[in-house]
């Protein structure tokens, strides 16, 4: 009896020799699952924008979108435009807005607005607000300008007449063009320092193009008709 149950106890302590064996080590952590890496963005701007052009009443964005979601973002993009880096920094008060087409990159207009005019953008893509408030753009300011006609000489069949493109604004003219109605069948047979744009209006050549604040410049024509002079009123536009 008693051989037996040494034999029992020597039967139940291999087998339990063996657990250890398939278990871990005394004293040795359980292997553990290695946690999934988390997402990581590239550093840079997942979209950006900036004016690519600019009139007295619109500004022209071109925007990039570089990253797609979950970093980025899809098209179409929405441009807003606010009146101040505070308005912009808390989505108060927009001023203008307009969506892009569905391009990763292209231009968007936006118009209506006051000429000389500083405003900050805001995009929106993918129903998501982008968290940065981007560099200004300013509205191209209106070049005031007056245009007076003077007749130099006049004979049955036409004239000849001299008009003086003058810059009344505080910045420099980048360009003009004088317009009028012509009262009969008188016809520009040619100019001189100016550039025919239509049958009643003249640019500016390009040596002449620029002009400062107060100061002018000026352009001939030789004109023909049935009649004598007529009486001119210029339009001038910067």
């Amino acid at each position: 009896m008693r051989y037996r149950w040494s034999a029992l106890i020597g039967s139940a302590l291999l087998a339990l020799t063996g657990l250890v064996v398939v278990g871990a080590s005394p004293g040795t952590a359980a292997p553990t699952t290695a946690p999934t890496p988390g997402l990581t963005c590239p550093p840079v701007l997942p979209i950006s924008g900036s004016a690519s052009a600019v009139t007295p009443t619109s500004v022209t964005i071109r925007y990039s979108i570089f990253l797609a979601p979950p970093c980025g973002y899809d098209p179409p993009v929405t441009v807003t435009l606010f009146a101040s880096r505070d308005n912009a920094q808390q989505w108060l008060d927009p001023v203008a807005e307009a969506v892009s087409g569905p391009e990763r990159s292209g231009d968007v207009t936006l118009d209506g607005l006051t000429p000389g005019t500083e405003y900050w953008l805001r995009f929106t893509a993918g129903g998501h607000r982008d968290p940065y408030v981007f560099p200004s753009v300013r509205t191209a300011p209106l070049h005031p300008c007056t245009a007076t006609v003077r007749i130099d000489s006049a004979w049955g069949g036409g004239f000849v007449a001299t008009v003086t493109v003058r810059n009344t604004g505080d910045e420099a003219l980048d360009g003009w063009r004088v317009s009028w109605s012509w009262a009969g069948d008188e016809h520009v047979q040619s100019l001189w320092n100016a550039v025919a744009q239509g049958p009643a209006t003249a640019g500016n050549a390009s040596y002449n193009a620029t002009v400062a604040p107060g100061a002018s410049t000026t352009f001939g024509m030789l004109v023909t008709t049935s009649g004598g002079p007529a009486s001119l009123t210029p339009s001038c536009a910067g």
